[in-house]
C-alpha cells in the first residue's frame, strides 16, 4: 500500500469571507459539514491512517520566523493500491462543497533513515 499526503486547500480570501458570515449561518454550515465528513470518514476508515486541522502557520526562512497564512486547512494521511484508488476516493469529498476548494493529493515517499 502506498501512503498519500492529503491537503485540504481553500484560498485565504475565502476563510476571510468565511468568518464575515454569522455565527448561525456558520454553525449551519459546520453542522451539514460535520455529517458529511463523518460519513465519507466511516466509508474510508480503513485508508485513513491520520488526519488533523492545520494551525496557525510560522515561516522559517534564513531571515528569521514570521507568522504567515497560507492556504491549507487540514491535511490527512491516507493509504491506497493506487494512484488512480486515492483519486478515486477523494472526487465527491465534502470538502469541495466550500467554495473554490480544491483537494491536492501527493504520495508521501518516506525519505530513508528520517521516518516510518
Amino acid at each position: 500500500m502506498q501512503k498519500y499526503l492529503i491537503l485540504y486547500m481553500m484560498p485565504t480570501s475565502g476563510l476571510d469571507a468565511w468568518k464575515e458570515k454569522t455565527e448561525a449561518e456558520r454553525k449551519e454550515a459546520e453542522t451539514k459539514m460535520r455529517q458529511e465528513w463523518g460519513a465519507w470518514g466511516a466509508a474510508n476508515a480503513g485508508a485513513i491512517l491520520e488526519a488533523a486541522g492545520a494551525g496557525a502557520t510560522k515561516r522559517v526562512t534564513k531571515a528569521g520566523i514570521a507568522d504567515a497564512r497560507n492556504e491549507i486547512m487540514l491535511y490527512s494521511i491516507v493509504q491506497a493500491e493506487s494512484d488512480e484508488a486515492i483519486t478515486k476516493m477523494f472526487e465527491n469529498h465534502p470538502h469541495l462543497g466550500i467554495p473554490e476548494a480544491w483537494i491536492d493529493i501527493m504520495p508521501a515517499n518516506v525519505i530513508p533513515g528520517m521516518g516510518a
